[in-house]
């Protein structure tokens, strides 16, 4: 492990190579690995697969490597060998019906946490609740990770004004005002339903939407009257690092499979106000190693 590996949790994104080191033996290292200092599960039973190299799909046939993007299937690879993700929120991924299955990273997300993601292929789209589901998409009108709980507050306080049960508004603004942490502590004390009432008044957010397709595909979906109503909330922090970047778009779009793990991060940060410790860094366990190959395989080529 290098020294930046030790030194460095986590970087929010790719690093600039012309600024971290003048010595062209680090450069070459970082042109290797911009995804320092993720806590990720062994790679070493990718590294046995591609060996194997590719294998049919039990169940389509296909011809594949680690897994089947068209089954959401392994190939080559057993589920115990590779990581398992509790995410603290249902991912809902709208998937365009002419993203190439073998392009999009989507696919790493539904393996590696199967039970928190669902993929729909549009123009099925699940319903949502506007105070209990965000949009996670760039937009004029769109709103910080730090600003969404408090955004989804004031809508379900608009959704629930005429409510003749609405809880009294003193003691919700006392609960929220304990903050996330003291609230944490508050729900061990009180029944089940209690602390899901509690919690879900604390964290109102319940199921976040990712687009998967092309920059220049997301206006079919993103103008669709059924996500319109959604908080859209953008990542404008972070940079992509990946290797399939679409010429004249910004940095800032990301792909898939990165947009799902910043936001995450975001989130466990500064809205449930907890220390992050790489909880869902394997979310990228995939999309590391493969970004591994392809610059290995652009650095023998000459062409970074």
């Amino acid at each position: 492990m290098s020294s930046l590996d030790q030194d460095q949790r986590l970087h929010p994104s790719c690093p600039d190579k012309t600024t971290v080191s003048s010595d062209s033996s680090d450069t070459h290292e970082l042109a290797e690995k911009p995804l320092q200092g993720l806590r990720l599960a062994s790679h070493e039973v990718l590294e046995e697969a591609q060996q194997k190299g590719r294998l049919k799909c039990s169940k389509c046939g296909g011809s594949r490597m680690f897994f089947c993007y068209t089954c959401c299937s392994l190939v080559g690879v057993n589920q115990e060998e590779i990581p398992s993700i509790k995410l603290p929120v249902k991912i809902d991924i709208i998937k365009h019906p002419n993203e190439t299955d073998g392009k999009s990273t989507a696919i790493h997300a539904k393996i590696l946490a199967p039970s928190d993601v669902t993929i729909y292929t549009y123009p099925c789209i699940p319903e949502f609740e506007t105070d209990e589901a965000v949009l996670v998409f760039p937009g004029p009108g769109s709103v910080t990770v730090q600003d969404m709980l408090q955004c989804l507050h004031d809508r379900s306080d608009r959704k629930s004004h005429d409510s003749l049960d609405e809880p009294d508004p003193k003691r919700r603004r006392s609960e929220e005002a304990l903050g996330a942490t003291h609230i944490a502590e508050d729900l061990g004390s009180r029944t089940p339903d209690e602390a899901k009432g509690l919690e879900s008044r604390v964290y109102p957010l319940q199921r976040v939407v990712f687009i998967d397709s092309t920059w220049n595909q997301t206006n079919r979906i993103i103008t669709d009257e059924r996500l319109q109503a959604l908080l859209q909330v953008e990542l404008k922090m972070r940079k992509t690092c990946f290797w399939r970047h679409q010429k004249g778009k910004p940095e800032t779009y990301l792909a898939t499979i990165e947009a799902i793990y910043y936001f995450l991060k975001d989130y466990h940060e500064l809205c449930l106000a907890q220390e992050y410790s790489g909880e869902y860094d394997n979310l990228l366990f995939f999309y590391s190693y493969l970004h591994s190959l392809i610059t290995k395989a652009k650095v023998s080529a000459g062409k970074c």
